[in-house]
């Protein structure tokens, strides 16, 4: 596998996991509410609902690949147009996270049990990890090794955004509820979405 397969993975895989979606807004809900000590447990939570969202996604993905090099091809192209689209719809998203602090003490694990089911029951997250992992994958090279490294990459950056948004939230809570600078922020994931989308698809139409 390139290396420009993987550090094009990794660099739209950090754009797409700082998206306020269900997760990201219950990290916030509980942070609000219970503080920094919310960090760990929601972010284990977080990665383990990735890696069964993210297993389950794997085992479609090779079936498609072993199947067709035409459905595989499609399935790229879709993933490219996948990320304009979640792009365009960040950068028109309001200033707001929407996220209600709970003030109820919940036991350590029983947060890390809520993200996992949130993470991993949500059927966007497989849908989307469908769409999203092939535009990335080589498919002359060795499929499971491919699917670790991604896979990897991929929860690590996912346990380090649900991390650092509890901390964030915990500490700054005027700036995650600054309609300002939430715009600001949604604008400019949204950009990058779309600059990485084209790009994909850029670098595809010359290959």
């Amino acid at each position: 596998m390139p290396f420009e397969n993987w550090a094009a993975f990794a660099a739209a895989s950090a754009v797409l996991l700082v998206i306020p979606g269900p997760t990201i807004l219950l990290v916030v809900s509980y942070a609000l509410g219970q503080g920094w000590r919310t960090a760990l447990p929601m972010a284990v939570g977080v990665a383990l609902g990735d890696f069964t969202a993210m297993t389950l996604s794997m085992l479609g993905i090779g079936a498609l690949l072993a199947a067709s090099a035409m459905v595989f091809t499609a399935l790229k192209w879709i993933g490219a147009a996948y990320l304009i689209y979640l792009g365009i719809k960040l950068f028109r998203a309001g200033g707001s996270l929407d996220a209600e602090p709970r003030t109820d003490r919940v036991p350590a694990l029983r947060m890390t049990a809520h993200a996992w089911l949130v993470t991993a029951l949500n059927p966007k997250s497989i849908t989307f990890f469908v769409a999203f992992l092939p535009q990335f994958l080589d498919r002359h090279a060795d499929f499971w090794t491919q699917m670790l490294i991604f896979e990897t990459t991929f929860l690590a950056l996912a346990f380090a955004n649900a991390f650092g948004y509890a901390l964030v939230a915990a500490r700054a809570r005027r700036l995650v509820g600054n309609p300002r600078a939430i715009r600001i922020f949604n604008r400019t994931g949204g950009a990058l979405l779309v600059g990485a989308g084209v790009a994909t698809v850029a670098v595809r139409s010359g290959n």
